[in-house]
């Protein structure tokens, strides 16, 4: 009999390599989407008709409750939040109730209709914040600096309370920065690819960002989606920090990235006060031992292989969208 899983925030990033992962492991795969206005599945544009898409929302209590009804999901993946930093800062509140809030509704929902259900919380090195240690692994302690951290912190400690309360099968991943040509438009990777993109096309002349220096542990999206997954076949429920193990600065990014298309990035990148946050994070940098001992996980993209990988997405994606003048691109 084919597994069932439910993913929410399927048509993220991570939501989209995760269902494309599953679909090849042979899973039945449901995806949870909010009812918005619009529909935007871009991402899952080549899979949209081998996933079943269900109407939900993690504010909703009742909807959680009838999704999991409907589909008894072996498995349960919870991508789905307000995933923005900068946001966080504009809209506590809100990033709260999605971030925190949310997932103990779902955890509950789980509780109550089929407590067998496998669950995997999508936690964050934001966690980690003003870090207490370098690198940061299982037992660094948390002192996130960001409402989206702070949010975060809380639904890492309820997914492990559910855990230990009503033996649950819990586990959170502490996922370090990780990118990939589906990134959103407003994260700083994909806003460098992007403009180097339309740079090179002629369409920009310049790239503004803040602190050059914020150093961040980027691995790929598709690696991290792949240990989920292992996460959720292990006997025992666990909390495991997925990253490269080696860091980089936004500058790092830049030159690579740059460089790709044979341009200098100190010729285009202007550092502006109004990008930095109220309070920012410095260094990143993960301990991914537990993952790849107990997970067998071990990441196949390197970082320069992800930048280029981001770079000629857009190249191309630019490159499509450029309007004819004269008859010529």
């Amino acid at each position: 009999m084919m597994k069932r899983a439910l993913v929410t925030g399927v048509t993220g990033q991570d939501g989209s390599y995760l269902a494309e992962l599953l679909l090849n492991e042979g899973y039945e795969v449901y995806g949870m989407v909010r009812r918005l206005s619009w529909e935007n599945y871009e991402r899952i544009a080549a899979i949209r008709d081998a996933i079943t898409l269900l109407e939900a929302d993690l504010l909703d209590e009742y909807s959680l409750l009838t999704v999991i009804e409907k589909v008894e999901p072996d498995e349960l993946y919870n991508l789905a939040a307000q995933s923005y930093v900068p946001t966080s800062f504009d809209q506590p509140v809100l990033t709260a109730q999605f971030n925190a809030l949310g997932v103990t509704k779902l955890l509950e929902a789980i509780r109550r209709v089929k407590p067998d259900t496998r669950f995997y919380q999508a936690s964050t090195s934001e966690m980690f914040g003003k870090v207490r240690e370098v690198p940061q692994r299982e037992t660094t302690p948390f002192h996130p600096r960001s409402p989206y951290g702070v949010a975060k912190v809380y639904g890492y400690y309820i997914t492990v309370n559910y855990r230990e309360s009503y033996g649950l099968h819990a586990s959170n991943g502490i996922l370090f920065n990780h990118e990939s040509p589906r990134r959103g438009l407003k994260f700083v990777t994909r806003k460098i690819t992007d403009a180097v993109a339309r740079i090179k096309h002629g369409l920009a002349r310049e790239l503004r960002l803040g602190n050059l220096d914020a150093r961040r542990d980027w691995g790929f999206a598709g690696d991290s989606a792949r240990a989920m997954w292992l996460m959720l076949q292990q006997d025992q429920p666990d909390d495991y920090v997925i990253a490269m193990g080696e860091t980089h600065s936004v500058r790092d990014f830049c030159e690579i990235a740059f460089a790709h298309v044979g341009l200098n990035y100190e010729d285009y990148v202007v550092v502006d006060p109004h990008f930095y946050r109220p309070a920012e994070v410095d260094l990143l940098l993960g301990d991914p031992g537990k993952a790849r001992t107990r997970l067998g996980w071990v990441p196949e993209v390197s970082f320069a292989d992800l930048v280029t990988m981001m770079v000629d997405a857009d190249m191309r994606r630019v490159a499509d969208e450029r309007p004819l003048v004269g008859g010529y691109v």
